[in-house]
C-alpha cells in the first residue's frame, strides 16, 4: 500500500494547492514514485487546474483521467455511489505508485453533507491522515477575492476555524495529520503556530505567509475571465502577475499621476488620447512598468492609431473587449490567482514559501518516508540545489539579455541556490524583468562598460597578458566583453562562478577563463563532463565538449580531473577509460593510447580505481564483466566514463540522452581555478538552473 497523505480545507480558496504541491516536491526528493489523486472535480467540460499544475510536476508520471474520482454532479445524483467509485478509482491508480497526494474537493459546489464532512470521510475511506490547510484571509463583505483585497483573519478567527474544522475530522474518524495556516498575514507566523498547537497539540502544524504574487492573477487569466483578444504586444508578457486594476476613464494628466506598478489599464476604446498616452508611459524609463491594458466598450479604435502603434512596436500587451465599464471591471477584479504549469515565478514561489515555513524533515518522519536507495535525475537536480544553497556563492551571469538567463535567475534568487550579478544595462534588464512578471530585485545589475571596473580589470589584464603585448588601452575593450568582464570578476574574488553561453559560442565563454583563471597545478588540460542522470544513478562521462583528439597525457588529466569532479557531486569514482578492445584482446594505436592513459592515472592516482582500455558493455554491465573482465573492480560497475576522443564522447552522451531518456547535465568544466561553466546556445532555463548550482558547489569545493 503506498504512503497517502489527503490535503483538504474547511472553505474555498484557501490555497491548499500551494500545500499540495510543496509535499509533492518532497515526496519526489525522496525517490519515490508519486501520483496525484483529486475525489472530486467540479465538471468534465474543463479540465482541473490543481490536477494538471500538479501532474505537471516533473517526476510524476500518470494521466490526467487516472486520477480523477468523480464531479459533483456524480455526488448529487447518488452519494454512496460516487464515494464506492472514488475508493474503486484511487486504489486502481494507487498500485502504480509509492505516495500520493491527495487533493480535496474546492468548496465550488453544495453536495448534500458538508463537504468537510465529505472529504473527511474519503480521506478515513482511504486509509489517508488527513493535512488541514485553513485560510488566513477573510472575504471582505463577501468579495469572492481576485484582486479584491481581503483582511487578515486575526489568529483567534483562525484558531476557532480549526476547532470548528477538527471535529468535523474526528466525527468522521479521519486521521489528523497536520493543520497549515495559509496566507497568514506576514509576521504572525509563529503567534498562529502556537495557538494552533493548543487546538491540535500532536499535529504537525505551520503558517505560510501571504505572498502577492502567488494570490495575483496572471494577465492570461484575466484575458479569459474577459473573453477579450490580444491584438498587440508580446505573447511572453501574458504571463505577468496583475497587481492591480485602474479604470482610465479620466484626462490623461490624471491617469498618469496614478499609475502604478504591474497593474491593468482598463481604457475606454474611444479614448484614443489615453491609450496612446498609458502606453509611452509604459515604455518611458519614468513611469511603472504595466501589466496591460484592456480596450473596453467595444468602440473601434481608429486605424491611424493603430497605424502609429504598430510603428512604435510596443511589447505590453493590449486586450479589446465587447463588454461595458461595469462588466468588465467585475469581470477583471474577481479573476483568481491559479497555480497553474505554465507560470514559473508562482510555481517558484510556492515551492519556495513551503520550504521556508514547513518542516520537511518533520514532514517525511510523520509520514515514515525513507529516502530511496536509487538516485533519479530529480533526486539529483534536488540535492543540487540543496547543496548549493546550504553555502551560497555569488555567481556571474553575463548574458543579461537573455529572457532564459532572467528567469532562471529569478527561480535561483526565489530558491536561495545562489547570490547572483548579471552583466548588463541595468535599467533594461529590469525593465525587461518588470515585463516578464519576474522578480530578481536581490540581483546586482552591473554594466560591463561601467568605469568604476573597466579600468581596475583593464590593468590586471593587460599585466597577465604583457607576455603577448597586450595595452592598457587594448586591454579596456578587451575586458568590456560581458564573458572577459565575468571572468574578471571571478579572478579578483568579485564572484565565485560564472556561467555563461546561452548566447555565445563555447569559445567565446571558455576562452578567458584559459588566459585569466587558468588551470589548477598539475593539470595540463581544461576539460569537461556530462552528469548523466539515468534512472536509477548518475555517471559522470568525460571529455564530450573540449578536447578534439587528446593524447595520453591529456586523457589521463581528464580521467583524474573527471574523478575529482565526481567525487564533488557524491558519486564514487570508478573509472572506466574506454575503447574498442577490452584488457589485452586488441591492439593498435588508439586502444596503445588508452593504456597509456591508464598507466599513467594509476601512477599518479594510484588511490583511485580505474580500468582500460575497456568496452563500455565490459564497464557497464555485471554479467558481460563477469566474462571478460572476472576480476576488476571496475568492470560492471564504472561511474565514471573516460572516452577516448571528443567525437566518440559527443555523440555517446547524446545517444544515451535520446534513447535511455537521460537528463544531461553539463558540459561541466574542470581543471581550472575557479569554475567557469558553458552553457548550450539551446539551453532551457531548468538547464541553466542546474549548471548554476553546480558552478556554485564547485566554488564551494575550491574555497572560493
Amino acid at each position: 500500500m503506498a504512503t497517502s497523505i489527503y490535503i483538504t480545507s474547511a472553505e474555498e480558496h484557501s490555497g491548499k494547492s500551494t500545500v499540495a504541491l510543496g509535499v509533492l516536491d518532497a515526496l519526489l526528493r525522496q525517490g519515490m514514485r508519486v501520483g496525484v489523486f483529486r475525489p472530486i472535480s467540479s465538471n468534465v467540460d474543463e479540465r482541473d487546474y490543481v490536477l494538471e499544475s500538479l501532474l505537471a510536476h516533473d517526476g510524476v508520471d500518470l494521466a490526467y483521467d487516472e486520477c480523477i474520482g468523480v464531479t459533483y454532479d456524480a455526488l448529487h445524483h447518488d452519494y454512496e455511489a460516487a464515494l464506492v467509485t472514488i475508493i474503486d478509482r484511487y486504489h486502481t491508480m494507487e498500485r502504480k505508485c509509492e505516495a500520493v497526494v491527495i487533493v480535496g474537493s474546492d468548496y465550488t459546489d453544495v453536495s448534500g453533507p458538508t463537504e468537510l464532512s465529505f472529504n473527511a470521510r474519503i480521506a478515513a475511506n482511504l486509509g489517508a491522515p488527513v493535512l488541514l490547510v485553513l485560510q488566513g484571509r477573510g472575504s471582505n463583505d463577501g468579495a469572492r477575492g481576485g484582486l479584491v483585497v481581503q483582511p487578515p483573519r486575526t489568529i483567534t478567527e483562525i484558531t476557532n476555524l480549526a476547532e470548528v474544522a477538527l471535529p468535523e475530522l474526528e466525527k468522521e474518524h479521519a486521521t489528523l495529520f497536520g493543520v497549515i495556516a495559509n496566507r497568514v498575514e506576514p509576521g504572525q507566523e509563529a503567534a498562529v503556530i502556537e495557538a494552533l498547537r493548543t487546538a491540535a497539540p500532536a499535529a504537525l502544524v505551520a503558517a505560510i505567509p501571504e505572498d502577492k504574487f502567488l494570490v495575483a492573477p496572471t494577465v492570461s487569466a484575466v484575458i479569459a475571465a474577459l473573453g477579450g483578444t490580444v491584438v498587440s504586444g508580446d505573447p511572453e508578457l501574458l504571463n505577468r502577475e496583475v497587481m492591480g486594476a485602474k479604470v482610465a476613464a479620466m484626462n490623461i494628466e490624471n491617469v498618469l499621476a496614478r499609475l502604478i506598478e504591474g497593474e491593468i489599464v482598463l481604457v475606454p476604446a474611444d479614448r484614443s488620447e489615453i491609450l496612446l498616452g498609458v502606453l509611452m508611459a509604459h515604455e518611458s524609463d519614468t513611469f511603472p512598468s504595466l501589466a496591460a491594458i484592456v480596450l473596453y466598450g467595444g468602440f473601434v479604435t481608429p486605424e491611424p492609431v493603430w497605424r502609429l502603434i504598430r510603428g512604435l512596436n510596443p511589447q505590453l500587451p493590449i486586450i479589446e473587449v465587447e463588454h461595458s465599464t461595469y462588466e468588465t471591471v467585475m469581470r477583471v477584479m474577481e479573476t483568481r490567482s491559479r497555480l497553474a504549469a505554465d507560470s514559473q515565478r508562482k510555481y517558484d514561489t510556492a515551492l519556495a514559501l513551503f520550504e521556508n515555513n514547513v518542516d520537511r524533515h518533520e514532514l517525511l518522519e510523520r509520514l515514515n518516508v525513507a529516502r530511496a536507495d536509487v538516485v533519479t535525475p530529480l533526486m539529483f537536480e534536488y540535492d543540487l540545489l540543496e547543496r548549493a544553497r546550504s553555502n551560497r556563492k555569488h555567481i556571474v551571469l553575463p548574458e543579461g539579455s537573455d529572457d532564459r538567463i532572467l528567469r532562471a535567475a529569478a527561480t535561483l534568487l526565489s530558491r536561495k541556490v545562489a547570490d547572483l550579478t548579471i552583466l548588463g544595462d541595468e535599467t533594461d534588464i529590469r525593465r525587461r524583468a518588470s515585463e516578464l512578471g519576474i522578480d530578481i530585485s536581490a540581483a546586482a545589475v552591473i554594466s560591463p562598460n561601467s568605469e568604476l571596473f573597466v579600468q581596475q580589470f583593464a590593468e590586471v589584464y593587460a599585466d597577465l597578458r604583457k607576455h603577448k603585448g597586450i595595452t592598457i588601452d587594448e586591454a579596456r575593450e578587451i575586458v568590456t566583453d560581458v564573458s572577459y568582464f565575468g571572468t574578471m570578476m571571478v579572478h579578483l574574488g568579485l564572484a565565485d562562478g560564472m556561467v555563461s553561453g546561452a548566447a555565445h559560442t563555447t569559445a567565446h565563454t571558455i576562452k578567458p577563463s584559459f588566459e585569466i583563471i587558468k588551470t589548477i597545478p598539475g593539470v595540463s588540460v581544461v576539460s569537461s563532463v556530462f552528469l548523466m542522470a539515468l534512472a536509477d544513478r548518475v555517471l559522470v562521462y568525460g571529455d564530450c565538449a573540449v578536447i578534439p583528439d587528446p593524447t595520453s597525457e591529456q586523457l589521463a588529466d581528464i580521467a583524474i580531473s573527471s574523478a575529482t569532479t565526481a567525487q564533488q557531486f557524491g558519486i564514487e569514482p570508478r573509472i572506466a577509460m574506454l575503447s574498442y578492445s577490452t584488457g589485452t584482446s586488441g591492439a593498435g594505436d588508439d586502444v596503445e593510447k588508452v593504456r597509456e592513459a591508464t598507466r599513467i592515472v594509476r601512477e599518479r592516482r594510484p588511490d583511485l580505481l580505474v580500468e582500460g582500455p575497456i568496452q563500455y558493455d565490459a564497464a557497464a554491465e555485471p554479467s558481460v564483466a563477469a566474462t571478460k573482465m572476472p576480476d576488476s573492480e571496475v568492470a560492471g560497475r564504472a561511474t565514471v566514463y573516460i572516452f577516448p576522443d571528443l567525437n566518440t564522447g559527443n555523440n555517446t552522451y547524446k545517444a544515451v540522452q535520446r534513447s535511455a531518456g537521460a537528463v544531461a547535465i553539463g558540459p561541466v568544466l574542470q581543471g581550472l581555478n575557479k569554475p567557469v561553466n558553458d552553457l548550450s546556445r539551446g539551453a532551457l532555463v531548468s538547464d541553466i538552473v542546474n549548471t548554476v548550482a553546480i558552478t556554485a558547489i564547485q566554488a564551494q569545493e575550491s574555497g572560493a
